[in-house]
């Protein structure tokens, strides 16, 4: 059990190391003033990469990275698209919660499924 949370620890450790080393080479080319994309440094670019290693990390079952990936990409979009978007954003971000809602799987959390727990005995009386 020790060595799988020590793998996950040190995976962690490496994927950390690497993003921090390829945000500082981008930096540093685009210090040196070698053509980088605006786009690669700005904040939804950081905001779609955050969504998608929070969905990565939660085998893509927790919906909260949606989200943050639906307004990362459309801002990326924007910047990457060769034609104006600001027109189409509210609707490209309705049209991705809907597609999401329409392929999302159907799992009900433990929360909500009380078919699971035990019924509660009111008989049952403490002999205090």
């Amino acid at each position: 059990m020790e060595t799988l949370t020590e793998n996950k620890k040190i995976n962690r450790h490496i994927t950390a190391g690497i993003i921090i080393i390829a945000l500082g080479s981008l930096l540093m080319l685009d210090n040196l003033g070698i053509n980088v994309p605006h786009w690669i440094l700005s904040w939804h670019t950081v905001m779609l990469a955050i969504g998608l290693m929070i969905g990565y990390r939660k085998d893509f079952k927790v919906s909260g990275w949606v989200v943050l990936v639906i307004i990362g990409g459309i801002y990326t979009l924007k910047d990457i698209a060769f034609f104006d978007l600001s027109r189409f954003t509210s609707a490209l971000v309705l049209i991705g919660l809907g597609v999401y809602l329409l392929l999302k799987p159907n799992n009900k959390s433990a929360f909500w499924n009380f078919s699971d727990k035990k019924p509660i005995d009111f008989e049952h009386k403490n002999k205090a």
